[in-house]
């Protein structure tokens, strides 16, 4: 295994050089919690950091004064775990059933944690937290591209996702309050003009914070939003009759458009309207081409992995079980509100919702005050997201391409610009970017929840603490061959989507 340079590894994940200089007679802060040493594994963390050169410890993870309390450290995880994708889950519950959606969800949501554990044990063990370091660690230079590079490329198809819903959603919600025409050629209805405007005004300013902390009011604010947005759904279910009525132009309404639930057969005398109340009654389990496309939809649905470690730097008195804690406690939460904006996403409108949900409550009344509120909510807690996003992918690309070189505003700055730049420039000018970044979603996300953690970890922890015939080691193999299976898995479904037309595009977020 590769030793990192000197330079390498006095870089703290948040971007800061340390002079070892500076702190000659000064004994190292170690600010260990009384509960670091509660379980045997977190004794690790004094053990096998990287050498020194003349026998000196380097700086360590440990001796960064984190600020970030618990609670905002949750905000700040939670909201990179929330992405648009919970506007399709009712969609994937009406392709699996009830019960098969929650043993999957209970399922992906488990996995998820084992995944963080993995991650922060190794970066326990070698004192590192920085996702793109544990892959130099575990395999030199390629494991730190490895790393970087799925973690620029998943974050920046998560970035562009939710930059094009702004795109095609902002028009529409500002449309819908206006009462303006839809065919009308004002600027402030161009989407290319609004994501720009919202880029420039809200998202890069969140994107200069120097530390990820900071985002923590936003992070609960976005939150709070989708909070919003899972009341209303919830609201709904007890407002919408089934089968529900279309909305038309002429004021009149229409079963028959948009409902399965009434089937037509047809006389010689007449037409005679048959209601089939099976299609307003819930299924437990489904079986249809659609379920295999809706499983990598879920698979992915607790994405927040590039986000853990800096996190989990700058919180507050950290340790390997707070910082757990914080992770569990995020995905219970993002697990609570997934499933309920599911389960009544899909009581209301059953086998007639959308992939996209509130499309859905658009065909009942396209200018609902309440949905077009919660629209906008939606809206907000995507762009609140984005700077949470752009973190990481900032600290990958300083890993790989400025490894040496200490904390620098202009850099920071820069980096940011360029980012939104390139993104903004994807969202305008691609009209195919979803279905482009599907198949770097369908790659990048197993191999940054799955494969590598599960290989860093086999890599990292000695051999005489775990051999590899030992239970955690296999229990580690077997984690990353699942998602190797994923992801083979999910590169099928989209290579069928394309040559076939049919089926869901599978991403990320």
């Amino acid at each position: 295994i590769m030793e990192p340079s000197q330079s390498e590894m006095n870089i703290l994940s948040n971007g800061k050089s340390h002079d070892l200089g500076d702190d000659v007679g000064v004994p190292l802060k170690t600010m260990l919690d009384e509960d670091q040493y509660e379980e045997p594994d977190d004794g690790l963390e004094n053990e096998e950091f990287l050498p020194n050169e003349g026998g000196k410890k380097p700086i360590r993870f440990t001796d960064f004064e984190g600020k970030t309390s618990f609670g905002m450290s949750v905000f700040n995880l939670g909201n990179a775990i929330m992405g648009s994708g919970i506007l399709g889950l009712a969609y994937a519950m009406a392709n699996t059933g009830i019960l098969l959606f929650w043993f999957l969800l209970t399922a992906v949501a488990a996995l998820s944690s084992y995944s963080i554990h993995l991650l922060l044990k190794s970066s326990g063990i070698v004192g590192i937290r920085a996702y793109e370091q544990l892959g130099y660690r575990a395999f030199g230079n390629l494991g730190k591209i490895a790393a970087g590079t799925a973690i620029t490329l998943q974050n920046i198809g998560a970035m562009s996702s939710y930059l094009y819903i702004v795109k095609s959603e902002l028009p529409l919600v500002i449309q819908a309050f206006l009462k303006a025409e839809p065919n009308s050629d004002l600027w402030y209805l161009n989407g290319n003009y609004l994501v720009i405007m919202v880029s420039a005004s809200i998202i890069l300013p969140l994107a200069l914070m120097k530390q990820l902390g900071y985002l923590g009011y936003t992070s609960g604010f976005s939150l709070s939003c989708m909070v919003f947005f899972l009341t209303a759904v919830i609201f709904k279910k007890f407002q919408i009759p089934c089968p529900f009525e279309e909305f038309s132009v002429n004021g009149t309404a229409s079963h028959l458009s948009l409902n399965d639930s009434v089937h037509i057969h047809e006389y010689n005398n007449g037409v005679v309207h048959e209601d089939d109340d099976s299609h307003c009654t819930p299924r437990m389990f489904t079986i249809n081409p659609q379920t295999a496309y809706t499983i990598p939809i879920l698979a992915f649905a607790f994405v927040c992995h590039p986000e853990v470690l800096p996190i989990y730097t700058e919180l507050r008195n950290p340790s390997k079980k707070k910082m757990q804690k914080v992770s569990n406690i995020s995905i219970l939460i993002m697990y609570t509100m997934y499933f309920l904006a599911a389960l009544f996403g899909y009581l209301t409108f059953y086998g007639n919702v959308e992939a996209e949900l509130l499309h859905t409550y658009s065909r009942i009344d396209p200018y609902d005050t309440l949905i077009l509120c919660v629209r906008v909510a939606v809206l907000t807690a995507v762009t609140l997201t984005v700077p949470i996003v752009l973190f990481p992918v900032r600290r990958a690309i300083q890993q790989m391409i400025f490894p040496t070189k200490s904390f620098s505003w202009l850099r920071h700055i820069a980096i940011a610009l360029i980012l939104l730049t390139f993104i903004n420039i994807l969202v305008i000018f691609a009209p195919n970017i979803l279905g482009i970044f599907g198949i770097i979603g369908a790659t990048s996300a197993p191999c940054l929840i799955f494969i590598f953690p599960a290989v860093f970890y086999i890599r990292i922890v000695p051999k005489e603490d775990e051999p590899m015939n030992s239970l955690p080691k296999i229990m580690a193999a077997c984690f990353a061959a699942l998602g190797f299976s994923f992801m083979v898995m999910s590169l099928s479904f989209i290579i069928i989507d394309w040559t076939t037309g049919e089926g869901l595009a599978v991403g990320g977020h």
